[in-house]
């Protein structure tokens, strides 16, 4: 039997003893083995309350929203976000991005199951400016910011440009929902921390595992009125859970162990960008990165970049970054996350792996 691509590069990446992107792939066992540090005295949640409660309450302080609910998925809460808002403001229409999670990867759901219709106020891959926001040509109920806007390169507005954009979206008499899956880590570019950041919009989701590194789940945050209704959508939406202990203790924890190392993994993010940079053929995007995450392009094809890779993990124990994909004619792109182990790199190291990787991938 072939053994399945990612399973490979996982295996590969346990076996190195330097990582540059992300952290060490765990086993089910490692994650279990997680709980031993944990409370386990408590009493677990029963369709809510619990840790489930304590997670909602903490949350909700730090985003500065008077209350916030626990979701299994971030594509479930902001679906219920979404049509929570249609209904209080009586339209179905829905201003964002076409590059945004919401339209590009979660199989239209905000059409197929609630009914809504987007419209985009551009289509060019960076945030919408205040201008586009409020002079689109549609009226729409509520505007949707993705924070950082992942796919054209983890991409966030100045701290002007957003209020600038949310106070163009409110002219227009709509809601302001904020995609904040990655939240976490923009206090550093837009200069604000994360209740500032929040009372922005109208209501927050951030997910619980990208950044954090809890097994799963999503939280969304806003008036008590628009949560307690959420809630009820949550419910009809199946994903009110028996029991969910697991993930939220996991995201308990990672609130602990990585929210306040955040800031230092965006200023080395910004160390790894440009010494990447310095690889023959290479760009990265954006030059100076707004989070700890930025896209790598080289040049070749993404299947022997992708072989590159593997042979310097299983040749030299290090691992530069996961899976490379052909986005232009001869140049494929990976994205990096600057984390816990890449602290340890210096721009030396960087560059050295770099030329490694490029010499184990052959001409382009």
């Amino acid at each position: 039997m072939t053994e399945d691509p990612a399973d490979r590069r996982r295996r590969a990446q346990r076996g190195c003893d330097r990582i540059l992107s992300a952290h060490r792939v765990p086993t089910m066992r490692e994650q279990l083995a997680l709980f031993d540090t944990l409370d386990l005295d408590g009493f677990p949640d029963f369709y809510g309350g619990g840790p489930v409660a304590e997670l909602e309450r903490r949350v909700a302080e730090l985003l500065g929203k008077p209350a916030a609910v626990f979701f299994p998925t971030g594509t479930m809460a902001q679906q219920v976000a979404l049509r929570c808002w249609a209904e209080r403001t009586g339209s179905p229409v829905v201003a964002l991005h076409p590059l945004s999670h919401v339209e590009a990867m979660e199989r239209g759901a905000y059409e197929s199951l609630s009914r809504l219709r987007g419209v985009f106020p551009t289509r060019e891959p960076r945030q919408p400016t205040p201008a586009e926001v409020r002079d689109l040509d549609e009226p729409y109920g509520t505007l949707l910011v993705e924070l950082p806007l992942r796919e054209p390169g983890f991409l966030l507005p100045s701290w002007d440009e957003l209020t600038e954009t949310v106070a163009a979206a409110r002219s227009r008499g709509a809601r302001v929902h904020f995609d904040g899956a990655r939240l976490w880590e923009s206090t550093v570019h837009l200069g604000q921390d994360l209740a500032a950041i929040a009372g922005l919009a109208d209501s927050v989701y951030v997910s619980l595992y990208k950044t954090l590194g809890g097994l799963a789940g999503a939280v969304l945050a806003g008036p008590a009125d628009f949560v307690a209704q959420a809630r009820a959508w949550r419910h009809r939406y199946g994903g009110n859970l028996f029991q969910q202990w697991p993930a939220v203790l996991t995201a308990l924890a990672g609130l602990d162990r990585e929210l306040p190392r955040l800031p230092e993994y965006v200023s080395h993010a910004k160390v790894v960008a440009q010494a990447l940079a310095k690889l023959p053929g290479a760009l990265v995007h954006p030059a100076v990165p707004h989070t700890h995450q930025f896209q790598l392009w080289l040049p070749g094809p993404a299947e022997r970049l992708n072989e590159a890779v593997i042979a310097l993990a299983e040749q030299r124990g290090i691992w530069l970054c996961n899976a490379f994909t052909d986005r232009a004619p001869g140049r494929a792109m990976a994205e990096i996350t600057v984390a816990g182990p890449a602290l340890e790199w210096s721009a030396d190291d960087v560059v050295e792996a770099g030329l490694a990787l490029l010499a184990l991938a052959g001409p382009a």
